[in-house]
C-alpha cells in the first residue's frame, strides 16, 4: 500500500467542505480556499487506560504525501458522484482543480518512536485551508493504528521484563495491511522479531518461526514428528510439545534435543500453546534442567497481553520468550486510538491570523487554539518532569527561559512549576515545507531503540500497565489565558 495513490482515501465530506471552500472562494471572491490554515492531530486520552502512548505512523504518512496526485481517473470518478437530485455533486471547475493536485504543506510531526500522551499535537499541517481539509482523514487513519499498536506493544515489553516478544498476529490481523502495518508498528514498540514473513522483507524486521501441531499429527508418533523436524531444521529447532500431552511431549523434546546437540546443534527451545502455562513451564524447567538442558529456553504463546504475561510473571512461570499474536495485533481490549484532527488557527483576509476554538460540554473536548508546539522538560536526572503545549503565534520560542508552569487542560487549579534554566527540547519537528520532503526517517531499528531509550526517561509510576501515574502535560499561561477568553467569547448565553 505504501507506494500506491492514495489520494481518494478519504471521506466524502472532506471532499464536499474543500468543494464549499473553492465554489466560495469563486462565488464571493473571499480567497477562503487559499487561506493558510493550521490543524493540529492528536488524542484525548492515553490508550487502554495507560499512562503513556507511543507515536508511530509518520513513515506511512511520508510516504502518503510524496505519492499524493489526483488522477484523472480519480477525478473521473468523482464527476459521477450525485447529489440527492441526481444531479452532480462537483463542479467540473472544481475537479479540474483538483486534477494533478500535490500538496503544498508545511508539515510538523513528533518523531517516531516518542514517548507522548493526551492532547499533545502528533501532527501539525499549515498550508491552503482546502488541502490541509483533504489530508484529515487519511492521516488520522495512518497515524491513529500505528500509534495504538506501537502502544501496545511497548506495554506488553515492558510486561516482559527485558525478555523477547515475538508479533505472532498476521493470521488474526484485520486484514492484509492491517497486518503488515500491526507488524511495524509492535517491532516500533519493543517486539524482538515478527512471524510475518512479507513485513520482515519489507521492513528488515528480524522472523521468527517454527512449526505448527499439524506438523506432529502428519505422524504417527510425537517422538518420530520431532526427529523429524530436528533433521529437517537442525538450526531452528523449537518443538511445540503440547500436541497430546504437555509434559510427555516435553520428555519427547529433551530426547531429540540430546541427540540434536551431539550432532554438534544447539537446541532452539520448547514452546507451550495452551493449557495452565504457570504450572507446565514449571514442570518443563524441572524436566528439561534434570536433563542437563539448562540452555534451552521455554517459549509460550496462547493469547497472551500484557494484563496475562505480568500475572504468569507473578506465579513463577518459567518462561523466557513470549508470542504475542491477536491481543497485540488487533489492540483487542482497545481497538481504536481516538485521534482527533482540529482546526486552531486561520488566517483572515488582511493577512492575520485568528484563533479557532471548537467548544464542548466536556472540557476535556474543547480545542487549543493556535499553531501549537510541545515542550518536553527534563530533570537533572534526565527523566522526563512535564510536557507544555505554547502557541507559536503568542509566545516566543525564547520566551520561557526565566520559568513558567504547566497549567492541565481540564483542571485550571492543577499547575506544575518549572524553574529557570531548566533543561527542555522541543518534540513537533520540520517533515515538509511547501511539499518538500525535509526530513530523514532513522532506520525502523533506531525508531525501536528510541522507544525502549524513551521508556526508561520516565518515572516508573508512569509506566504501570494499571493505575498509572499521571504525567504533566498542560499548557503555558499565556495559552490558557487565550483559551479561557475565547471559550467565554464564544458560549452562548445561559450556556454552562
Amino acid at each position: 500500500m505504501s507506494t500506491q495513490n492514495l489520494a481518494l482515501l478519504t471521506d466524502l465530506y472532506e471532499l464536499t467542505m474543500a468543494y464549499g471552500y473553492w465554489k466560495l472562494s469563486r462565488e464571493r471572491g473571499s480567497s477562503l480556499a487559499e487561506r493558510q490554515a493550521v490543524f493540529h492531530l492528536s488524542f484525548r486520552n492515553n490508550p487502554f487506560a495507560g499512562g503513556f502512548a507511543i507515536a508511530a505512523g509518520l513513515e506511512s504518512v511520508i510516504d502518503y504525501l510524496r505519492h499524493f496526485q489526483v488522477t484523472a481517473e480519480d477525478a473521473a470518478y468523482l464527476g459521477t458522484l450525485t447529489g440527492n437530485d441526481g444531479k452532480a455533486l462537483f463542479d467540473a471547475g472544481f475537479l479540474r482543480e483538483l486534477e494533478g493536485m500535490r500538496v503544498a504543506c508545511d508539515i510538523d510531526a513528533v518523531p517516531e518512536g516518542t514517548v507522548i500522551f493526551g492532547h499533545e499535537p502528533l501532527v501539525r499541517v499549515r498550508g491552503p485551508l482546502l488541502q490541509c481539509q483533504l489530508l484529515e482523514t487519511a492521516l488520522l487513519t495512518l497515524v491513529n493504528f500505528e500509534t495504538l499498536i506501537a502502544t501496545k506493544a511497548a506495554r506488553v515489553t515492558l510486561a516482559a521484563r527485558g525478555e523477547p516478544i515475538l508479533e505472532f498476529g498476521l493470521r488474526r490481523a484485520q486484514g492484509i495491511d492491517g497486518g503488515i502495518t500491526a507488524s511495524r508498528a509492535a517491532y516500533l514498540g519493543g517486539c524482538a522479531a515478527t512471524s510475518n514473513v512479507l513485513a520482515g522483507k519489507r521492513f528488515g524486521i528480524p522472523v521468527k518461526g517454527t512449526h505448527a501441531h499439524s506438523w506432529v499429527m502428519c505422524f504417527d508418533d510425537e517422538a518420530d514428528a520431532f526427529e523429524a523436524w530436528a533433521e529437517v531444521m537442525p538450526n531452528n529447532c523449537t518443538l511445540l510439545v503440547d500436541t497430546y500431552n504437555t509434559l510427555e511431549g516435553v520428555r519427547h523434546a529433551v530426547q531429540t534435543f540430546l541427540r540434536l546437540r551431539a550432532r554438534g546443534h544447539k537446541p532452539a527451545g520448547i514452546r507451550l500453546d495452551s493449557g495452565d502455562l504457570a504450572y507446565l513451564s514449571i514442570e518443563a524447567r524441572k524436566i528439561l534442567d534434570e536433563a542437563g538442558l539448562r540452555e534451552v529456553p521455554i517459549l509460550a504463546s496462547n493469547d497472551l497481553d500484557e494484563t496475562i504475561i505480568r500475572s504468569l510473571k507473578e506465579q513463577g512461570a518459567a518462561i523466557t520468550i513470549w508470542g504475542v499474536g491477536t491481543k497485540l495485533v488487533t489492540a483487542y481490549d482497545q481497538p481504536a486510538l481516538g485521534g482527533v484532527y482540529k482546526l486552531s488557527a486561520l488566517q483572515q483576509q488582511d493577512g492575520s491570523w485568528g484563533h479557532k476554538i471548537k467548544l464542548s460540554e466536556q472540557k476535556a473536548k474543547t480545542s487549543i487554539p493556535g499553531i501549537l508546539q510541545v515542550r518536553r522538560f527534563r530533570g537533572a536526572d534526565g527523566r522526563v518532569i512535564g510536557d507544555m503545549i505554547y502557541d507559536e503565534l503568542t509566545t516566543g520560542a525564547g520566551s520561557m527561559g526565566g520559568g513558567t508552569e504547566i497549567i492541565d487542560i481540564v483542571d485550571v487549579t492543577r499547575k506544575k512549576p518549572i524553574a529557570a534554566g531548566t533543561a527542555f527540547e522541543d518534540l513537533l519537528q520540520p517533515i515538509f515545507r511547501g511539499g518538500k520532503l525535509v526530513y530523514e526517517s532513522p532506520p525502523l531499528e533506531r525508531i525501536r531503540e528510541r522507544t525502549l531509550g524513551q521508556l526508561q526517561t520516565l518515572h516508573p509510576g508512569i509506566l504501570r500497565s494499571i493505575y498509572p501515574h499521571e504525567y504533566p502535560v498542560g499548557l503555558e499561561p499565556g495559552l490558557n489565558a487565550l483559551r479561557n477568553e475565547l471559550i467565554l467569547r464564544y458560549r452562548r448565553p445561559g450556556g454552562v
